[in-house]
């Protein structure tokens, strides 16, 4: 998805005055990426490839193809190519669509010059995630396996233990279906080194934390053999590693800082009084007395990232050589809950990130009208669990059960997910058994507030008016406050069939404290289908314009009406 960052070097060829505007429209926005010149496009086009994470090339199709075709090698090492016509209306992903982030680059592009991104990978085509997609390290037949889930053949997923992966279609079974002597396609999700056939793809989770303890100098090198050969006794794949863990005392030693770096991982580390509290099989009053913990390698694999060892198992025990010393442990899985914001309505205000929380969960749970406007958006196979209003309660405590048993989650709210939303009420049943991811929306009073100019330029405070789960005393008593310190104030759930008059009561309280000619926004569906913005004043407003689906923006005594648009100063130019 485009909320990747794009790569690290990006080599730009270009062959025309047309394409070189394009490629500056690109430099401009990312500095990373250059221009690449050449004696001929061809040796641009060579240089770029062998020299860049990623190459952007303002040329035909099948010229790139032609000039490229003989060094292909290895897709999992190559630079992903992006091809833009001279009139920059398509940016084709042309190769490392995913392994090399060029489906991610084209959307980029396509961003940077409104060029329409061309997606060709079939899965991407059809919504069904690629294998080489979900994050984890994917080994073995994944061009086969992935033709299979497309042509809806059977694959049967194999796991060690339930761990949150995306929807996957009806004919990825977790049961056999073979019948006769067909030979199904498998999907297996295990650490543990596996024999490989032409029909298995192997997905790698990240389940495995290597504890390392060293003496000091000790050479990398001799830590890197030491954890292969350990890795490998014990029939364990290094592509399930998470992370290296050790002690603070250790989080400068070059030799295991390397290490990380060469395998891809990173490097956490524990104070000696944690590990000190965890109880392992062989602790070493020698190891108590030069770091003050009777275990480095056994205690950090055990605490691994999170400070959790009751979650892991202790697979292998210390390992030694001369300097450095080896343990691994399995961490178990855990459910995963993203908290996503939808924004106020509009398609192109819900962020990237958004996009991808709900595609990468296998359930989807949400307000009713909410799911509506993303099931586009879902994978198929996603299971979605919708209710009506005033089901808070039932829809968060729903999210935290699936995430709970081991699934992929998103829970979905208009806005931001934070801000009078489902956030608050799912992390109340949430505990430690649960990785929550939050991903931020644009509110709806940031949305009112683009419509009406700027009347958030200096503080304000968000109220609901809503007495259903607040009583009307306390909403009284911090309307109050803020008209005695004169903030912007913003009113959400401003006005029902059923409260009629609190919206009223609460702008005499604050036309108590700021001039009758200051400024009140209203807004109705903002961004969406229907939407209306209405200007007046603390003494013209009529309440009757608003309801459930409009925020109230009323002014501080500073706020202005400029050109018909609401400014707050951020300063205090304006008073001198």
């Amino acid at each position: 998805m485009n909320d990747q960052n794009p790569p690290a070097r990006i080599g730009l060829v270009a062959a025309t005055a047309a394409g070189r505007r394009h490629a500056h429209t690109v430099t401009a926005a990312w500095p990373h990426a250059r221009l690449i010149e050449g004696e001929t496009v061809a040796d641009a086009l060579r240089s770029a490839w062998a020299g860049c994470d990623a190459v952007v090339a303002f040329l035909a199709t099948g010229a790139v193809v032609r000039i490229l075709a003989p060094l292909l090698t290895d897709k999992r090492s190559e630079p992903a190519v992006v091809v833009v016509d001279e009139a920059a209306r398509h940016a084709v992903a042309l190769l490392g669509g995913h392994a090399g982030g060029g489906n991610d680059l084209a959307e980029q592009v396509g961003a940077l010059l409104d060029a329409r991104p061309v997606i060709t990978t079939a899965t991407d085509a059809v919504g069904l995630p690629g294998l080489d997609t979900l994050g984890w390290p994917v080994q073995g037949a994944v061009a086969a396996v992935s033709r299979a889930i497309l042509d809806g053949e059977p694959v049967h997923l194999i796991a060690d233990a339930q761990w949150p992966l995306p929807a996957l279609p009806p004919n990825v079974h977790t049961k056999s279906t073979d019948t006769g002597n067909t030979v199904a396609y498998r999907l297996l999700v295990t650490d543990r080194v596996v024999p490989l056939d032409d029909r298995t793809a192997v997905l790698r989770p990240p389940s495995l934390v290597a504890g390392v303890g060293a003496s000091r100098g000790v050479p990398a090198a001799e830590v890197i053999e030491l954890l292969h050969r350990v890795l490998a006794e014990a029939g364990l794949s290094p592509a399930s590693l998470r992370c290296l863990a050790s002690a603070d005392v250790k989080a400068d030693e070059a030799g295991i800082l390397s290490t990380a770096d060469a395998i891809g991982v990173p490097l956490v580390t524990w104070p000696a009084t944690r590990l000190a509290a965890v109880d392992v099989p062989h602790p070493s009053e020698v190891v108590r007395a030069a770091v003050g913990t009777p275990s480095v390698a056994e205690a950090a694999a055990l605490l691994g990232p999170a400070g959790r060892p009751g979650d892991a198992t202790l697979l292998v025990g210390k390992t030694a050589t001369a300097m450095a010393t080896v343990a691994v442990a399995r961490h178990a899985p855990r459910g995963r809950l993203a908290v996503v914001g939808l924004g106020p309505g509009a398609a192109d205000l819900r962020t990237p990130r958004a996009v991808a929380e709900l595609r990468r969960a296998a359930v989807v749970v949400g307000l009713d009208q909410y799911l509506d406007q993303v099931r586009d958006l879902l994978r198929p196979g996603t299971r979605v669990l919708s209710s009506g209003l005033g089901a808070e309660q039932a829809r968060a405590r729903a999210a935290v059960a699936e995430a709970t048993a081991g699934r992929a989650v998103a829970l979905i709210g208009s806005g931001d997910a934070g801000v009078y939303a489902m956030a608050s009420p799912a992390l109340e049943y949430a505990d430690e058994r649960i990785d929550v991811v939050g991903v931020p929306g644009v509110t709806a009073a940031l949305a009112a507030g683009a419509l009406l100019g700027a009347p958030l330029g200096h503080d304000h405070a968000y109220l609901s008016l809503s007495d259903l789960h607040t009583p009307w005393e306390v909403i009284e008593r911090r309307v109050t406050a803020a008209a005695e310190g004169d903030f912007v104030t913003l009113f959400y759930n401003p006005r029902s069939r059923a409260r009629d008059w609190q919206l009223g009561k609460s702008l005499g309280i604050l036309a108590a404290h700021r001039p009758p000619d200051t400024p009140v926004g209203v807004v109705r569906n903002a961004s969406r289908p229907g939407e209306r913005v209405h200007l007046a004043t603390l003494a013209t407003l009529d309440p009757a314009v608003v309801d459930m689906y409009s925020v109230v923006v009323v002014g501080s005594s500073d706020t202005r009406l400029i050109a018909g648009r609401m400014v707050t100063p951020r300063g205090y130019r304006w008073r001198s």
